[in-house]
């Protein structure tokens, strides 16, 4: 595990903006560095060590030097590359998994990335066809940022690498603001930088001679196949799920994994458990708000199977944090469960190097209540007027009370009067299309005229290849939730901490046997994960399994009203704020009392507040550590050293 970095140019790189580059992400590679210059190509590496650690430095190189690689991941099936290159005559000289790119270059060129089960961003480059080619893992486990200057290319895990090029001009790209607004992140391709774009999952992209091409070599095939035996299906899930997990537990450094309490992490550590020689660790988060807080679930599932259990509760205080989460993040992200997730793995970086987690069950077999809804508003009579029906819902939203039964009919009316597609998109989004225009000043909706956020989900639902509705709403999050929320969620959070996360879940053989589950077996009558929770019954507890799906999520309209309301204000309606040209003041002056008067507002104050603290650490301050003051009255807490409220229990 690594970050990666580097600079290809028909004019010589400098050797020493690279190691600037990989010095900017050293959280991710505390353990040591390398680097490959020559006349052309500059790339390196931040090295975290956990799999062959006295031998596995990179870069790593073949036979005569000609193709040099720098890794960032883990390829699970390095054990049976390594055996099939040897036969084929390839000389290791390390025993990981990072070698195995170069020699399978050699064989495969540009198709060696079929071969390769893991997570991971790369980059090669072939000194004889003075060629790099970029790698992205197939569901974006690993991030990947590019900028080319038209003479060259730069490269790196984090945008902030790139940051540190001087000739790279630091500019807001007001459509990725245009596009943030409405998912609470900034959907690849785009970064939030003029210039910059991330490397979408299951992409490569070439640079040669001044010539970029990207292109993808992986999309889930979502054709429904008939499952004539329910049981049997189950059954094949739990030893496809024991043999994901398997492989994930190959660790040359101490192991653990995040438990929440639902179905997902618990039968992660429950597959654990059964593969086990000792007592598996587990780490959880709780609030003191109990709507909020799974302790007591993770407890059970801890208790079961004898784990190495440790918490902590996280309140309001965790404001601290906030500046270094806008330093880590490189980006405005507004999915407020990054408090809990930086909390969970700076505690679980006390005790181990590696975590297992759950991410991807939830997109592979249909676990978000949002699915059920779906399905139940496909079944609208067929005497009913959508557009009436959208017309009545609107009325209602409008003029009743937040929280309120007829407000929640309101809302119900509007969406049935929507197709499938409109409908999800105005369920995953923090800004409606009119509000989003309405906070808009004349400059910046000038400025992204023309531009349909929701476009970025349609193309993913449109080009799905499943049956129905809501398998291609599924499809869509896998290619655009996952990758441009979940997952950059967990692996800065983690990184910041020097911990490696994976993901039994997002095993890409599972999830293409997933994805031809038909809808009823992943979404049936209101219940959620269907088949995956017949499959893990006999592993977890009752309470567990018929619980319901409650998320990571954290108390942000209590706080926003509370702990954080007088931020809030401060920094939204200051002069700095408003002098940016971007919002109407009165617009976010209004959101703001609406929310204080009881109209939940929280999560898009969060998103306007979270794109104030990343402009004021990024575009008005010069690059610094995360230990800069970023905000004034706002202390920060460093990455690996502890903040908040909370406590420890071993259980």
């Amino acid at each position: 595990m690594c970050g990666i970095a580097g600079v290809v140019s028909a004019e010589r790189p400098e050797a020493a903006l690279v190691r600037r580059m990989c010095d900017e992400i050293i959280h991710r590679g505390p353990d040591g560095a390398g680097l490959h210059a020559d006349d052309t190509c500059v790339m390196g590496m931040r090295r975290l060590a956990i799999i062959d650690v006295a031998g596995g430095q990179q870069p790593v190189r073949n036979e005569d030097g000609t193709v040099v690689a720098v890794f960032n991941g883990e390829l699970y099936n390095f054990p049976e590359l390594r055996t099939m290159l040897i036969r084929k005559g390839h000389r290791f000289v390390s025993e990981g998994d990072s070698e195995c790119l170069v020699h399978l270059y050699e064989e495969l060129g540009d198709d060696l990335v079929h071969r390769l089960r893991g997570m991971f961003a790369f980059a090669i480059w072939d000194s004889r066809r003075r060629r790099l080619l970029l790698g992205r893992d197939r569901v974006g486990k690993k991030p990947l940022y590019w900028w080319s200057n038209g003479s060259g290319i730069s490269f790196a895990s984090e945008a902030k690498s790139l940051l540190r090029d001087p000739s790279l001009p630091r500019r807001l790209d007001p459509v990725a603001l245009h596009h943030y607004l409405t998912y609470q992140y900034v959907p690849a391709p785009w970064s939030i930088y003029q210039g910059v774009r991330k490397l979408p999952p299951g992409h490569l992209l070439t640079w040669t001679d001044g010539t970029v091409d990207v292109r993808p070599y992986w999309r889930l095939d979502c054709t429904p196949h008939p499952v004539p035996d329910e049981t049997a299906a189950a059954g094949e899930l739990r030893e496809r799920l024991l043999d994901a997990v398997r492989v994930r537990m190959v660790s040359e450094r101490p192991i653990g994994a995040f438990l929440s309490g639902g179905v997902d992490s618990s039968a992660v550590v429950a597959a654990m458990a059964r593969q086990s020689t000792g007592p598996v660790k587990t780490f959880s988060i709780g609030f003191e708000e109990s709507r909020y807080d799974e302790r007591a679930h993770a407890r059970l599932v801890a208790d079961r199977y004898g784990t190495d259990h440790h918490e902590l509760v996280v309140d309001p205080s965790c404001v601290a944090l906030l500046p270094t989460l806008a330093w880590h993040f490189d980006e405005p992200f507004a999915d407020s469960s990054a408090i809990p997730s930086f909390y969970v793995a700076q505690m679980s970086r006390q005790h181990v190097t590696v975590v297992l987690n759950g991410d991807g069950g939830d997109e592979s077999f249909g676990g978000y209540r949002r699915y059920a809804l779906m399905q139940a508003l496909g079944r609208v009579p067929a005497w009913a007027s959508p557009s009436a029906l959208e017309r009545i819902g609107t009325r209602l939203v409008q003029h009743t009370t937040s929280g309120s039964r007829m407000r929640a009919v309101g809302r119900i009316l509007h969406l049935l009067g929507q197709s499938p597609l409109d409908r999800y998109c105005s369920m995953i989004s923090a800004y409606p299309p009119a509000q989003q225009f309405g906070l808009y000043t004349d400059e910046l909706r000038e400025q992204v005229s023309g531009w349909d956020s929701w476009a970025v989900v349609a193309q993913a639902y449109e080009s799905s290849r499943a049956a129905d509705p809501l398998g291609r709403i599924i499809d869509a999050d896998v290619n655009t939730y996952l990758p441009g929320d979940l997952l950059p969620k967990v692996d800065i959070s983690t990184m910041a901490n020097s911990l490696e996360a994976r993901s039994p879940f997002l095993d890409h053989h599972l999830m293409e046997w997933a994805a031809h589950l038909p809808t009823r077996l992943k979404v049936r009558r209101g219940t959620t994960k269907y088949l995956l929770k017949r499959a893990v019954e006999p592993w977890l507890p009752a309470e567990i399994i018929h619980r319901p799906k409650m998320g990571f999520a954290v108390p942000m309209d209590r706080w926003l009203r509370g702990e954080l309301r007088d931020m809030a204000w401060s920094l939204l309606t200051d002069a700095t704020a408003r002098s940016r040209g971007l919002f109407r003041p009165e617009a976010v002056t209004a959101l703001l009392r609406r929310h204080e008067q009881g109209q939940n507002e929280g999560s898009r104050i969060w998103a306007l507040l979270q794109f104030e603290l990343w402009h004021r650490r990024w575009l008005d301050e010069s690059a610094g550590g995360p230990a800069a003051e970023a905000t004034p009255g706002i202390p920060v807490v460093p990455a690996q050293v502890g903040g908040g409220a909370g406590h420890e229990v071993n259980g």
